[in-house]
């Protein structure tokens, strides 16, 4: 048996005056996955992201969380989300043990063993009775992660998790979501603009564009899809010209390459073997076939410039 969606759009739709913000979304995002929220400046994200957590009325639908409606039934539904928008808001003259226990308090039952449990979970237990205000950027993420699974939330919802963090810092915090989901069964809603980094960390990409969902679809499929891709192959530069003309009499398409001893093709996965046997009959010196994977990028920008 499918377990409950843990968030469920149904037709949310948001206008100010005759202009419509967000348009008809139905989806849902299921428990236990990292869900990927994108789209261009002024799509609706951040506006999608405060109607889920109440900060914004919705005109029209409706937001099920755990079953629980947003516009029916807020208490009961927000009490199974956790949620930073943007950076997480922190007392910087408090420490991070007692800015998590400030927060606690607002709900009674939190036990206090669960404080030092998401200092552990979020790696802070050494420095956790420090002042905030000592803590670099990364470490005030964290600790605001911490502060919105005190209360052990079905939902953790990521308004550009990432802004100001180092390298280091978004390597350690995308482990971290994958972990949370994969590992503990809470759904993970982020929205971000690196895109290579929502590749590596979502299972599902939701593209938003002029407050229409134009596309949803498992990482994986959207960039691996079927059909001809792009291969790369190293070749002797002195056998260039060689090479393409057997490419083209062979009727395959060759992509223009700025570099003399690289050959880049369309083709489908089963015809590279036929190539390189083409090329190396020839004489022609093959130093490295290599099929060129389209990101997450690539894909967004193709989705969105066609949808224009």
């Amino acid at each position: 048996m499918n377990q409950m969606p843990v968030a469920q759009f149904q037709h949310v739709t948001r206008r100010i005056k005759d202009k419509t913000i967000i348009d008809d979304l139905t989806f849902d995002i299921a428990a236990g996955e990292v869900f990927g929220f994108l789209g261009p400046n002024g799509a609706g994200k951040t506006t999608t992201i405060r109607m889920m957590v109440g900060l914004i009325k919705i005109t029209q639908g409706d937001i099920l969380i755990k079953g629980h409606s947003i516009t029916k039934d807020f208490s009961k539904a927000i009490r199974n989300v956790g949620a930073i928008i943007e950076n997480p808001e922190l007392y910087r003259y408090l420490t991070g043990y007692q800015n998590l226990e400030h927060y606690a308090r607002m709900i009674p039952s939190i036990p206090q063993n669960r404080i030092i449990e998401m200092a552990e979970i979020v790696g802070l237990k050494d420095r956790i009775h420090e002042k905030v205000g000592d803590y670099s950027l990364g470490m005030r993420q964290r600790l605001g992660i911490a502060q919105a699974l005190l209360h052990r939330p079905a939902l953790l919802i990521l308004d550009e998790p990432t802004n100001g963090l180092d390298p280091a810092g978004i390597h350690e915090l995308r482990n971290y979501l994958k972990k949370l989901a994969h590992e503990e069964g809470v759904t993970v809603f982020v929205s971000s603009h690196l895109l290579s980094e929502m590749q590596a960390m979502c299972d599902r990409i939701g593209i938003l564009q002029a407050g229409k969902l134009s596309n949803i679809q498992a990482v994986h499929e959207l960039i691996h899809q079927e059909g001809p891709c792009r291969v790369c192959i190293q070749i002797d530069p002195e056998q260039a010209e060689l090479a393409k003309q057997l490419i083209a009499a062979n009727n395959k398409s060759l992509l223009s390459s700025d570099r003399s001893e690289e050959l880049i093709i369309l083709i489908s996965k089963k015809e590279i073997p036929v190539i390189n046997k083409l090329l190396t009959e020839a004489g022609i010196q093959v130093y490295s076939i290599q099929i060129q994977e389209q990101t997450l990028e690539e894909k967004f920008l193709e989705i969105t410039e066609s949808k224009k």
